[in-house]
């Protein structure tokens, strides 16, 4: 590990610490910055990989007590010595190592629990012994995403289904699709993608939902909405009518007297259900008009004209466009 460049590096400055940092706090300070500069979080930042560089070698003599000792003792020496061509200068880099042993290419091992410290920080291993640095700052890169597409009925996006999917290596396997989910929806399926290249995690699946509409149901957030026709005697007179739920029994409405169309009357806990809580039935009422009548109905309703109250329900409408 040993070079000529401990002369003239001081890895306590590149660390920001004192040389009487303990080894406690060394290791505090080096995963701060190993977190801002790594290059998985700086993509095509030419300068912090270049600084990740120089705090992971800083980081890698510094950790090791013995090379710790070893670069303050060559430090203290002063950064006048230099490679010699051969020959006799007793401040040569080769006698300056033999006094601690070893030649001047030094160690060849990362120093000890490095290599569990980056793999902690980052999720993989980092030191490779057979590049000489490391794996791709990082180790095995992950496989790619991989996406797909699933059509369900209305009534099963809602109460859930199972689902045969065939996953990037062509494995055939099963997913079970919550309850309540929305046409557009995606789901992310773990390491259902791509295998990794270099034998890390394999990519994901991103799974998007479809939903076929619904001929009398239309989803509101958690809430299902159903156009609810009534009779005019039953708007007017008022009425108890029966309304469709999904999957389940109807329900019984009240219809008040002088309902008008668009009023909604509400069902507390008939909409979807998902983990995100269950919504209620919005019946939106409409009143219907007969297309046939016959002469006995229309005498009747010449009748109810003579006598309705003579308002015009269009005043209020008027007076709002011309204010």
């Amino acid at each position: 590990m040993a070079s000529q460049d401990w002369f003239d590096k001081d890895f306590y400055k590149t660390l920001g610490v004192t040389k009487s940092v303990d080894a406690a706090e060394l290791k505090k300070t080096y995963r701060k910055l190993a977190r801002k500069y790594h290059p998985d979080s700086n993509q095509g930042d030419a300068a912090a990989e270049a600084k990740f560089k120089e705090i992971s070698e800083a980081y890698s003599v510094l950790s090791d007590p013995e090379q710790r000792a070893e670069y303050d003792q060559i430090r203290a020496m002063g950064s006048g010595a230099r490679f010699t061509s051969g020959g006799q200068s007793s401040q040569g880099f080769e006698d300056v190592f033999s006094m601690f042993g070893q030649g001047a290419r030094g160690r060849q091992q990362a120093p000890s629990g490095y290599e569990d410290l980056f793999g902690g920080m980052f999720g993989q291993g980092g030191f490779s012994q057979s590049s000489g640095g490391f794996r791709g700052f990082g180790g095995p890169t992950k496989g790619q995403d991989v996406t797909a597409t699933v059509t369900l009925d209305f009534a099963k996006a809602a109460n859930g289904d199972t689902v045969n999917l065939q996953s990037a290596d062509g494995e055939s396997f099963k997913v079970k699709v919550p309850a309540g989910v929305a046409d557009g929806q995606k789901i992310r399926l773990r390491g259902r993608g791509r295998p990794s290249p270099d034998g890390g995690e394999s990519g994901d699946m991103l799974l998007q939902v479809t939903v076929r509409k619904h001929p009398v149901f239309e989803r509101d957030g958690l809430n299902l909405r159903v156009t609810v026709p009534v009779t005019f005697v039953e708007a007017a007179l008022g009425a108890t009518i029966e309304v469709p739920t999904l999957g389940g029994n109807p329900v019984k409405l009240r219809v008040a007297p002088g309902t008008p169309s668009g009023r909604v009357l509400r069902v507390k806990g008939r909409g979807i259900t998902s983990k995100k809580g269950t919504g209620d039935l919005l019946a939106v009422v409409q009143v219907a008009v007969p297309s046939h009548l016959d002469d006995a109905a229309r005498e009747a309703l010449e009748r109810y004209r003579e006598v309705e109250p003579h308002e015009n329900p269009r005043d209020e409408l008027m007076a709002k466009a011309h204010s």
